[in-house]
């Protein structure tokens, strides 16, 4: 069993949430709500096909189980102290690494991979037990380690680009700013267009797909986004939390309430993080149907479920930035001609802090 610091605190949620048999809510600063949790009465991993090994939590004991046939029985302390001292490993290593004695306790209890496979954004499913309504039903969660580096919220891809229009600029000018191949290039071919009077204003979007799925969330979102972003590569900010701040107070659409600027953002955030991917047909459905899970750096398990939506927009918001990739790879940021008009494409991708 080989993985790295993200796959490793998936396998660590898995045994610390077994071991503790709940589950905490967090508030928008990821602080834990002592007086709202949800017990965990089984979890359920799927690393075969068609086979489902629940592990159900009874008193001091996990029972594992295959078709409510009992397989063998761990002690719930146990399982505790091979997650601290997973945690403990974790936070040692860097990169991809192997963890023998964890490997092996794993494999005890019928887990042979670190990452239970998902065909979707789903990293664990679980029975919990809502202790208002006494309510009990199986959800997925998908998992934010604070542990390793921080992971991205939304990969750059082609799907990514937007497209803008270019005007005020030559064709020898846009070679010019094209031959630009600085360490700073990005910024420095930017510069230049501003510099020599250039003008940039939103266009559209280079992947049809991405922006059918960018309607659902709002009809106005692929122009929301295609500003913000304007703004990040012309003025060099990058929190998603001030680029809105930004919209609200130039107000390109004529909302006239910056408020309608964040409430759309973070809805956006939202559905990336619980299902919505750029070249994937979206149904405006939530895959990670409970909610979100965080491993923070101090191990503690926290969740913002999908009943808690407003900490966790609020919490998307405040932690993530807009990142720049690759510009061969994702093939953007050079001036071209089109039709007799001057276009150039800015890449979204978007990561946690």
């Amino acid at each position: 069993m080989s993985g790295n610091k993200g796959e490793w605190s998936e396998l660590y949620a898995f045994m610390k949430l077994l071991g503790q048999g709940r589950v905490y809510a967090a508030n928008e600063k990821v602080e834990k709500i002592d007086e709202v949790y949800y017990p965990i009465l089984k979890i359920m991993r799927e690393e075969t096909k068609g086979e489902v090994v629940d592990y159900v939590i009874q008193d001091s004991q996990i029972s594992v189980e295959i078709q409510s046939k009992k397989i063998i029985s761990v002690d719930r302390t146990e399982m505790t102290n091979k997650a601290n001292e997973l945690l403990e490993e974790i936070a040692g290593h860097s990169g991809s690494f192997e963890l023998e004695e964890i490997a092996n306790f794993a494999n005890g209890i019928k887990v042979t991979k670190i990452k239970a496979p998902s065909a979707d954004t789903t990293d664990i499913s679980m029975q919990i037990e809502d202790i208002h309504t006494n309510f009990i039903r199986n959800v997925g969660f998908s998992i934010k380690s604070e542990v390793g580096n921080p992971p991205t919220l939304l990969n750059a891809g082609l799907t990514t680009n937007f497209i803008y229009k270019v005007t005020g600029i030559s064709m020898e000018q846009a070679k010019e700013i094209n031959a630009i191949d600085t360490r700073t290039k990005i910024k420095d071919k930017m510069s230049k267009i501003a510099e020599l009077g250039g003008k940039i204003q939103y266009w559209g979007m280079n992947h049809d797909g991405f922006k059918r799925n960018l309607i659902m969330v709002d009809s106005s979102m692929p122009e929301i986004i295609g500003n913000m972003l304007l703004y990040f590569y012309t003025e060099d900010v990058k929190d998603c939390d001030k680029l809105v701040d930004m919209l609200g107070d130039r107000d390109p659409l004529g909302y006239g309430d910056p408020m309608m600027y964040t409430y759309k953002f973070k809805k956006f955030l939202c559905s990336c993080a619980l299902g919505m991917k750029p070249a994937k047909p979206w149904d405006g459905l939530d895959e990670a149907n409970g909610g979100y899970i965080i491993v923070k750096a101090d191990g503690e398990i926290l969740a913002y479920h999908i009943y808690n939506r407003n900490f966790f927009e609020q919490y998307l918001l405040d932690n993530t930035y807009l990142e720049r990739a690759s510009t061969s790879r994702h093939e953007y940021m050079s001036l071209y001609e089109k039709n007799g008009e001057m276009f150039i494409k800015l890449n979204l991708q978007i990561r946690f802090k």
